[in-house]
């Protein structure tokens, strides 16, 4: 927890760019896996940790614009609460640590938001992204559940996006040490990984690095021998000599910070010369978005960089064709690079993505809906303090193939007879985490191996 003058500053800070009335910050719940007492892992929202710092379940929170009143709302433990998963601070005593005075008891949450309403006040929430939220805002708002998520006020969440996206000194801190722990991550699975092992072997001890410095997975673990499937959560296949390992995977700090790191290696103990042809490749784009990245470039400019070199690298292949300034412009590189080149990470890995893609990505503009383009999470200016992914990446995708073939689409720039030698190739990618400084970028945390002569002398 950061000290109580941060997150009493932040709160400040939110409630200067809203015009009146109340903010209502609804904390998560425990979610049960099959029961009610078997849950999983508890989580809290992230922009209820960013404001008020209890990372404990069932809790809300109210900022009174104009008065500027805080108050937590929440309900004490009861001895039987205490005899099964121990005892806890009282709320007001939690409350005092984040700069709070005033607590009250969650049933009091009704009675505070009917009671601005009644006065014609109003009362802006965030979009809910659980069901039990959802719920409760139309129990106090009487907002219908299919609508919570576009009731939700812009103004609000503009003002979250801007505070949250500009990262402060500490918030770094934590960052570098996720990131850290990410990397120990990556390299005990470069180190472990066989011909013979099954997939949930290497995702096991990934996850097991994580948990034993302390935090845990900030998302669940991506580690296949099936790269081109780019969200990849199946772990039961049998690794073999000439496969490529996909492993996407980062850690969470105890505060909720989230590190996101992708590496592609060979399951032999070297890259055969076609894997190395199509890894050097794609490091080249990866070497080229991070030399662009500094204040004021567009992140949409840094994508496209790297689909280029992508582009041409493919052409060179021969599994593109034509005018490639034509091609990219038709979308013909997506089907070697159908996501974008990386996003916001903070609190969440891919930063208040539940406030919407939309406003934290894009300043409110629209996005574009071109097959791949539209997967570009961010597209908008960097600016200094901006936490980001780099991760472009090259896969071969054979039902994308069969289907655009079946289509004649982008026809006039791809090979599909060409194409179809790389059905089996699988995906590569690889993913670092940079800071947008004054002056250009720095990556986070320690260096990852990415280069072929590091990755082999780990696989040896």
């Amino acid at each position: 927890m950061f000290s109580k003058e941060s997150y009493r500053q932040r709160r400040v800070e939110l409630r200067s760019g809203i015009e009146g009335g109340l903010l209502l910050f609804l904390g998560n719940g425990e979610s049960p896996m099959n029961f009610a007492d078997n849950c999983f892992p508890f989580r809290q929202d992230s922009s209820f940790l960013y404001y008020f710092g209890l990372n404990q379940p069932d809790l809300a929170a109210v900022i009174d614009v104009e008065e500027g009143a805080e108050v937590i709302f929440g309900d004490e433990l009861t001895i039987d609460h205490i005899v099964w998963m121990g005892d806890l601070p009282t709320i007001a005593e939690r409350a005092a640590r984040v700069g709070v005075t005033g607590t009250r008891p969650r049933a009091a949450l009704a009675e505070v938001v009917k009671a601005a309403l009644a006065a014609g006040r109003p009362v802006r929430f965030l979009p809910p992204y659980r069901t039990d939220n959802a719920l409760l805002l139309h129990e106090l708002l009487d907002v219908p559940l299919r609508e919570a998520a576009d009731r939700a006020s812009l103004d609000f969440i503009r003002a979250v996006v801007d505070q949250r996206s500009v990262k402060s000194d500490e918030e770094i801190v934590e960052l570098d040490g996720a990131v850290d722990i990410s990397v120990e991550m990556h390299i005990t699975a470069m180190r472990m990984a066989r011909p013979g092992m099954l997939e949930s072997e290497v995702a096991a001890e990934v996850e097991r690095v994580a948990v034993a410095a302390g935090g845990r997975i900030s998302f669940p673990v991506i580690a296949t021998i099936h790269g081109e499937t780019l969200h990849n959560h199946f772990h039961g296949n049998k690794l073999s000599e000439g496969d490529l390992f996909l492993l996407d995977a980062g850690a969470e700090t105890a505060m909720g910070y989230a590190g996101d790191l992708s590496s592609t290696f060979p399951v032999s103990p070297t890259f055969s010369e076609r894997q190395r042809t199509i890894y050097e490749l794609q490091l080249a784009a990866y070497d080229t978005a991070v030399a662009m990245l500094a204040p004021g470039v567009p992140n949409r400019d840094v994508h496209f960089a790297a689909a280029r070199v992508i582009a041409d690298g493919m052409k060179d292949l021969g599994l593109m064709k034509g005018d490639i300034d034509e091609a990219m412009a038709a979308g013909a590189h997506a089907m070697f690079f159908p996501c974008g080149v990386g996003h916001m990470m903070g609190l969440d890995v891919h930063d208040m993505e539940d406030l919407g893609e939309v406003h934290v990505g894009y300043g409110g503009e629209a996005k574009s809906t071109q097959f791949g383009l539209k997967s570009l999470r961010l597209g908008r200016e960097l600016e200094p303090g901006f936490v980001i992914t780099i991760e472009p990446g090259i896969y071969f995708v054979p039902q994308l193939m069969d289907l655009w073939r079946s289509q004649n689409h982008c026809a006039d720039f791809l090979d599909f007879d060409a194409l179809d030698q790389w059905r089996d190739f699988g995906g590569v990618r690889n993913e670092e985490d940079y800071l947008i400084t004054s002056d250009g970028a720095r990556r986070l945390g320690k260096a990852k191996p990415l280069i072929i002569d590091e990755i082999e002398a780990l696989r040896a």
